[in-house]
């Protein structure tokens, strides 16, 4: 695999500084059951790379310590770790909302009965990778048989009241491109996926994210592999739209790899580029007496994939459009 970081690393991008840290996304390994071409995370089956227990009771401590808002857990397949519902049950009990990064398709693994259940009892918030309403771009981007195994899971959690008014259960979706190109616009996309799955499938849900893909990991290869990188790059600077800066995910969350290291950004987090330190690597163990308000953020080129066009982070488009 081509490495993007040597072009990424050279930036222009503008200086960011962080404000209050709200948001704790933990990427619980890099075990999943699926392997995605757009995957930033490199995320497969072989991936063996799993938080442990010490890590995971870590990551409890510091909800408590800096009155963490959101823990986001993503992965890979988040599911996948053995203290996944132990780490969920915790969080919901000091009050913290949980969001479940979930591919659909883990609800029907082996060893994940129940799982679906288990999220609706919580009141997990579900954020779902379906990057077309279409079997034949589904599986071209994920794999064969993802895209019915995926409505039927979409199904599954309807059922069990998910996007349903007045139950509180939150489900939202996840659109990336096919190739490299800008996300259309959100609420227009939104509009064609409500119409789309409601008529063939049934099925509802609360919010379209959509989310450009960054020249980075699975993806980035493959356009370095193309010939298409550079295009790529100029396409994201090109549609570079200052007013998205102030709403960046980095400046209220930070990035926890399985080790318990801390970075801007999932994205910084597969560069290997960690939090800006004058010392050792910073690490969770770290939040538990240092606040990160005001710290500068680590930039580089990959930076213009959230800022480009409607904006693009963990919450989908950054603007109206």
């Amino acid at each position: 695999m081509h490495a993007t970081l040597p072009l990424l690393r050279q930036t222009d991008f503008p200086a960011l500084k962080r404000g209050t840290l709200e948001t704790l996304q933990v990427n619980l390994g890099y075990r999943c059951n699926q392997s995605c071409l757009h995957c930033h995370v490199n995320a497969g089956p072989n991936r063996s790379e799993t938080m442990d227990a010490e890590t995971l009771a870590l990551v409890r401590e510091v909800l408590v310590a800096r009155r963490i808002r959101t823990l986001d857990l993503t992965g890979g397949a988040p599911e996948l770790n053995p203290g996944f519902r132990a780490l969920v049950r915790d969080a919901r009990a000091l009050g913290v909302h949980v969001i479940d990064r979930c591919n659909l398709t883990i609800l029907f693994e082996p060893g994940q009965e129940g799982l679906a259940e288990f999220l609706a009892e919580q009141q997990v918030e579900v954020v779902a990778s379906l990057p077309c309403y279409s079997v034949n771009n589904v599986d071209q981007q994920r794999g064969d048989g993802v895209f019915d195994k995926s409505i039927a899971a979409l199904q599954k959690l309807n059922a069990l009241g998910y996007a349903q008014p007045g139950s509180g259960l939150v489900l939202k979706l996840v659109y990336n491109p096919q190739g490299p190109v800008l996300p259309p616009p959100q609420q227009a996309l939104e509009a064609d996926y409500r119409r789309e799955l409601f008529e063939h499938f049934g099925i509802r849900f609360d919010q379209l994210y959509t989310l450009a893909n960054m020249p980075i990991q699975r993806f980035g290869s493959t356009l370095v592999s193309k010939g298409q990188f550079d295009g790529y790059m100029r396409l994201l600077k090109g549609s570079y739209a200052a007013a998205n800066l102030d709403g960046v995910m980095c400046r209220g969350l930070v990035s926890v790899d399985w080790q318990g290291d801390l970075y801007d950004c999932d994205f910084n987090q597969q560069l290997g580029l960690p939090l800006p330190s004058a010392g050792a690597r910073p690490h969770l163990r770290d939040l538990l007496q240092h606040d990160l308000q005001g710290a500068a953020i680590r930039v580089a080129d990959h930076c213009y994939g959230c800022t480009a066009g409607q904006g693009s982070s963990c919450g989908g488009a950054l603007k109206a459009a």
